[in-house]
């Protein structure tokens, strides 16, 4: 499967703009041969927005309705972080739109940061989606984090073959990493290497201008890790490191079910 990691300028309450450069990135990744592309988190209003209330739409929707008509347009499939209002509740969702254009799926951030994230829902539900590119599961940036890894593995369990990520990662002002991420590093190594199931993972960059965490750079960095566990790719770090690669990922088996799995998994464990 060739993937396209759409390392995205994101700007907050700047929908529009964030549209247009997502267009630019899926034409040049479908140009390079991409079936499938992954977007940042939120990455049409910006992560843990306080405007999020007012300018969150619902799934289907506006902003879902001009992911799903580039997609379909394009001839690509795409997962991609949007802030979703259903009636007087905010989510942190992300959609799979197939490359007709037809929404195949949605997730609900579950694990929230509580801290940061005051303006969303958590999502109540896990679920893997057939595709004509295998059984995709989503998760969204801190679900996969090292004290949630339960989450990715519960995909794994319901016969996810690749779990896709759209994340914001961000670091303090004073942050002179040139590197990010080592508990993801460990959380998706974890997951990949036990079941045998790649995870990817899309951060956006660009300054985080409004919340909490105002004043704080989304820096990139964005990974991928492959089914042993081990190898994969990282996409720059930087507040200004907008990137689009296409990866080639071959997904997981999945032959394993049940106790039989349950065995397996035990095994890799105690070597």
């Amino acid at each position: 499967m060739r993937i396209a990691m759409l390392q995205l300028l994101v700007e907050y309450s700047r929908p529009g703009s964030n549209f247009k450069r997502a267009e630019q990135m899926l034409r040049q990744a479908k140009a390079q041969g991409a079936e499938l592309a992954v977007l940042p988190e939120c990455f049409d209003l910006g992560w843990a927005n306080p405007e999020a209330g007012k300018l969150a739409q619902p799934i289907p929707g506006t902003f879902s309705g001009m992911l799903c008509a580039l997609a379909g347009e394009i001839g690509i499939a795409v997962c991609a972080g949007l802030t979703e209002k259903e009636e007087n509740r905010i989510y942190n969702a992300a959609v799979l739109a197939d490359s007709s254009g037809r929404i195949i799926g949605r997730h609900r951030k579950i694990n929230t940061l509580t801290e940061v994230e005051p303006m969303y829902d958590v999502g109540t539900s896990l679920q893997v989606f057939e595709t004509t590119l295998g059984r995709i599961g989503i998760a969204i940036c801190a679900d996969n984090a090292p004290d949630s890894t339960v989450l990715g593995e519960a995909l794994c369990r319901m016969g996810a073959e690749i779990i896709l990520s759209p994340c914001s990662w961000a670091v303090e002002p004073d942050c002179r990493a040139a590197y990010y991420g080592r508990n993801w590093y460990d959380a998706y190594g974890r997951i990949a290497g036990l079941y045998g199931v790649p995870v990817i993972g899309v951060s956006n960059v660009g300054p985080v201008t409004a919340g909490v965490w105002k004043g704080w750079s989304c820096i990139g960095n964005s990974i991928a890790i492959f089914s042993d566990g081990v190898s994969g790719v990282t996409l720059p770090y930087g507040e200004q490191a907008e990137t689009l690669r296409v990866i080639d990922v071959e997904p997981g088996c999945g032959k394993l079910r049940g106790t039989a799995l349950a065995a397996e998994i035990a095994r890799k464990k105690a070597e």
